[in-house]
This record gives structure tokens, sequence and C-alpha cells, in this order.
């Protein structure tokens, strides 16, 4: 019985307020023919009654229908522009109130949909870009593999005819030599530039581990200036007493130690001096290696780094594929890098946090 006369239901409350107001009419109009009164002043008072049940019930329907209508119609309005920044707030217990919570859930759903969709959006961007990215390393790669072989492969067939029209067997040995250093070469560039591209493409990533930076320094250095063959400079050198620990890749890092080295070998002066000092201080390491010779031209400081630079006088020339390794490198650990002149030389250097 009580669900039965309840009023939860927008039609309930229609057809209770048209019964109320049917009854109140005919009971006015009763009760207003049995007044003491002229039947002219009996059917003016009707009337006022008539339309003060009118008023009441405009008022009525605009408070139970006409704004709950206009809620729900500006909510869908800013639904249909992707606008779910306010909620629908209608609390009755009829259908318009179940309306209000199946559009707010549905604009739930709706901006969770949108969010997912946006990331997977960005995320196939990435993905797009990735492929551009990797696809202009590989062009990049085969157009530098392709410049960078001509001279050897050229060397190479130069030798190879030389070799099979030549009696003597002293030049086809050293015919042969030549061939295989070319060779060599050629293997040791494309090694390179391989590992280079597996760099800057994300495809080799870093092991981070802690180690002792001293003995590492140590190392390379003895054995890329104290061991090795034509040491014609003058080697001075500056470490820290005791073991100082970093968090990196070892295995990168010791290739930015033998990068930079024999970089400041080939091109320090005969005779001239090669200083390397390892600084710690402020809780970071600082390597500074420098080479006494021909500087560089200020403009080109910053065109070293790039792949394949060898600089327009000569001086610091190779295969301009090591600096560049020591740039990525540095650059995918965050430490920071650079190149100066100083006086009469170069100085490269680059700076590493201490570990606990």
């Amino acid at each position: 019985m009580k669900e039965l006369f309840s009023l939860r239901t927008v039609r309930k409350k229609i057809l209770m307020l048209s019964k109320i107001a049917g009854i109140a009419l005919i009971l006015s109009y009763i009760l207003s023919t049995r007044l003491p009164v002229s039947e002219d002043t009996s059917f003016f008072l009707w009337l006022g009654f008539v339309l003060l049940l009118i008023l009441g019930i405009d008022q009525f329907m605009a408070r139970f229908i006409t704004k709950p209508i206009d809620k729900l119609n500006a909510s869908a309005k800013r639904m249909a522009g992707l606008d779910f920044s306010a909620p629908c707030e209608i609390s009755s217990p009829d259908e318009f109130g179940e309306l209000s919570v199946s559009l707010n859930a549905m604009a739930d759903n709706l901006r969770q949909a949108l969010a997912r969709l946006e990331d997977a959006n960005a995320r196939l961007e990435q993905d797009v870009e990735k492929e551009r990215f990797l696809l202009a390393q590989r062009k990049e790669l085969v157009d530098s593999l392709s410049h960078e072989m001509k001279t050897p492969l050229g060397i190479i067939r130069a030798y190879a005819e030389g070799l099979q029209d030549e009696p003597d067997e002293a030049k086809k040995q050293q015919y042969t030599q030549v061939i295989l250093s070319e060779v060599e070469r050629m293997n040791a560039l494309i090694v390179t530039l391989l590992d280079l591209s597996a760099l800057e493409s994300g495809a080799a990533g870093l092991n981070v581990t802690r180690f002792d930076f001293v003995e590492l320094v140590e190392t390379a250095a003895g054995r890329l200036l104290v061991d090795g063959p034509d040491t014609g400079f003058r080697l001075q050198y500056t470490l820290p007493e005791g073991k100082v620990f970093v968090r990196a890749d070892r295995r990168r890092m010791e290739q930015v130690l033998e990068n930079l080295i024999l970089n400041a070998r080939k091109n320090v002066t005969p005779g001239g001096v090669l200083r390397l000092e390892l600084t710690a201080e402020d809780g970071a390491l600082g390597f500074y290696l420098f080479n006494q010779g021909k500087p560089i031209p200020e403009k080109e400081l910053p065109k070293i780094w790039e792949k394949f630079y060898r600089g327009g006088s000569g001086a610091h020339s190779g295969s301009g594929l090591g600096l560049s390794i020591v740039a990525q490198v540095l650059s995918m650990q965050a430490f920071p890098y650079g190149a100066e002149n100083r006086g009469d030389g170069v100085r490269f250097w680059f700076s590493i946090p201490a570990a606990e």
C-alpha cells in the first residue's frame, strides 16, 4: 500500500496532482454555490480560486518537472561538448533522479574512455615518432656506411688488382698487409657505428653498477698512456689517493675514457704535455684531460661531438665517431661534459656524481 501511494515517479506525481486539482475544482464549485452571496459573486470567487489553483499547479510543475528537465538538458549539452567537469545534481527519488545518476555514470565512463583513448593516442604517436626516428637512423647509418666505406674499398680494390699482376713476392706481401689493414679498419668502423646507432636509438641500454672510478681511470690510463707503445709525450697525472665510488655503466664509462685518451694521444704535440686530472670535490668527480697541441677553432668546438666530424684544419682527425660515443654515453647518464681551449692545447672534461 505504501508503495502504491508513494510519489516516487513523475507519472504518479502528475496523476496525483490532476486528481487533487479535479477534486479541488469540484469542491470549490460546490462551496461557492452554497455561499450566502449572489450568483455573480459566487462565480468570481470560484474563478479566483481556479486562478490560484492554476498558479499552484504551475509552480508544482516548474519545481518537479521543468527545472529537472532543464538541468538534465544542460548536462546533456555539456556532455555532448565533451565537458564532464560539472555533474548533473538532481537527487529526487524519481525518473529524473535515476536519469541524473545514469548521466553522471555515463559521463564518468566517457571520461575514462577518453582518457584511455588519449593515452593510447599518445603511445601511438610515440611509437610512430620512434619508428620514424629508427627509419631515419637506419637511413643515416646506411648513408654513413656508404660514404665511409668508399675510401677503404677503393684501396682494397686497387691493391687487390695490383696483387694479381705483381710478380714480386715482397710487394705481394706488402699489398696483402695493406688489404688486411683496411679490412680491419672497415670492421672497426662498422662495429663502432653500429654501437653508436644502438645507443642513439635506445636499443642499447645502461647497466648501472657501483664501482671505484679511480681504479677504472688508473687501469685505462695505464694501458693506453703508460704501457702502450709510441708514448712520444710527457705524461702528467693527478688522482685521488683513496677510492671514490660512483654509480654508472662501468663498461660504457671505460669506453668513454678510452675514446678521450686515444683522442688526446692522437692530437698531442710530439714531445708535448698530456695531463690527466681526477678531482673529488663537492660530492662529485671531475675528470680533466689536457693535450698540448693545436687548439680547436671556437666555432667548431660544439661540432666535435657530431658523427664523422673531423675538423677542417686536420686537427683532432680520425673516424669522427669516438667523441660522438663519448657524448652519447655521458648524455644518457646525465653527466655534464665539454671541451675547451686552454692556452696551447685542448682540455676535455666531464663530471660524475660520487656514490655513498
